[in-house]
């Protein structure tokens, strides 16, 4: 054991500095304090104040934040480049969506206490038995993380045993997400069809409606995307992560020392599509519905431009890159829609370019300069030698 231990730190790359762990959850305190008390004491005429639409809006960031660490646990430490991970996401706001639908109750628009409003336009008589539970908020946090890891478990077992990787498991997870969304088009499913889930009235007894709610919700997803950024940090230090990180490096030589690659890269599979679906758990109630849409393939190559453009091997970055690349995203398709998706591709070719290594390797070399400078300029002797 202890051969396997010293072989697997010498063929894995580490982490070369510590994620900035403490100053992350330290800026994401201050601005969730900022944005709160911006929205509760400022009058709406001050330029100090956070408008209601503003607090959802950043509350949707969080999730995107969220659901970018997601993606880089798996493609920055473990090398899996998934393009399925739109298909978690979905799956956990599905989950989310059904819960909400069942609290509106007779407030539909045909009165029925049983079933929403889409059920009774189709002439459904009963609710489907995977509705059953739905309107209990246990069986919601529940489905939250067991649809997604079970899809990402029973595939994960699949593809990692067959051993296919690189490009192949890319097409295969787009492939996965393309099929979901063509079935949850389709009436007969029992999720709304095109239409999917919305119209919800409240969350937790809750009005949805209610300003105290909605900032109720960014606070809650930042808290959450606080303990979610902690777990990963934990994941990537631990033992297991560095096994993880070894298998991104050279699968073959982990398997060689005595190692099971594939149960490795199911299990870290399986815990990034439980975070993504709880991402999308907590953006149904912030953006008010959930439909097929989101199983585009497009979204799920979205969240990987994410990471690149914040810095892959970086969780600190995947989150800076989720905030930026969504806020260009809203003000970019507010001024010129159409071009929105070639700026997304060029920022993507540019990243790939210039910045390899993101927005967080660019700091990490400026900081390295300075720090390099900062040691010329103290060492004398230094001085003299390049005089």
């Amino acid at each position: 054991m202890n051969t396997q231990s010293t072989n697997l730190f010498s063929l894995s790359s580490l982490l070369g500095q510590r994620n900035p762990l403490h100053l992350t959850l330290l800026v994401l305190l201050v601005a969730t304090v900022v944005v709160s008390l911006g929205n509760i004491l400022f009058p709406e005429d001050s330029i100090l104040h956070v408008s209601d639409y503003t607090v959802s809006l950043l509350g949707k960031y969080l999730c995107y934040a969220l659901l970018a660490l997601a993606v880089d646990l798996v493609w920055g430490y473990c090398g899996i480049l998934s393009l399925g991970h739109g298909a978690f996401f979905t799956l956990g706001g599905y989950a989310m969506g059904m819960y909400l639908m069942r609290q509106i109750g007779d407030r539909g628009v045909y009165g029925n206490a049983e079933l929403p409003d889409f059920m009774v336009f189709l002439n459904w008589t009963e609710l489907p038995w995977y509705w059953t539970f739905s309107d209990s908020p246990i069986w919601m946090v529940i489905m939250v993380f067991l649809g997604p890891g079970l899809l990402a478990f029973v595939f994960g077992s699949l593809a990692f045993r067959s051993r296919v990787s690189g490009v192949y498991l890319s097409i295969m997870t787009q492939a996965m997400t393309y099929a979901l969304m063509l079935a949850f088009f389709r009436n007969e499913m029992g999720f709304g069809g095109n239409n999917g889930l919305t119209d919800f009235k409240e969350i937790f007894g809750f009005s949805l409606q209610s300003p105290s709610t909605k900032l109720g919700l960014f606070i809650a997803t930042a808290v959450i995307l606080a303990l979610a950024y902690c777990l990963c940090h934990f994941i990537v230090n631990s033992k297991m992560g560095r096994v993880v990180t070894a298998i991104r490096d050279s699968e073959s030589r982990v398997r060689f020392i005595g190692y099971k690659p594939e149960h490795y890269k199911v299990w870290i599979f399986v815990v990034s599509a439980m975070l993504a679906g709880l991402a999308g758990a907590l953006y149904v109630p912030q953006v008010g519905i959930i439909n097929p849409g989101e199983f585009s393939p497009l979204n799920s190559i979205e969240m990987v431009i994410w990471v690149a453009v914040g810095g892959r091997n970086s969780l600190y970055g995947a989150i800076i890159g989720a905030m930026i690349v969504s806020y260009a995203k809203t003000r970019f398709t507010a001024i010129m829609p159409e071009a929105w998706l070639f700026a997304l591709g060029g920022l993507f070719v540019l990243v790939t370019l210039l910045l390899p290594k993101g927005l967080a390797g660019l700091m990490t070399k400026l900081k390295s300069k300075k720090s390099e400078s900062n040691s010329v300029e103290k060492d004398p002797a230094a001085l003299r030698a390049e005089s």
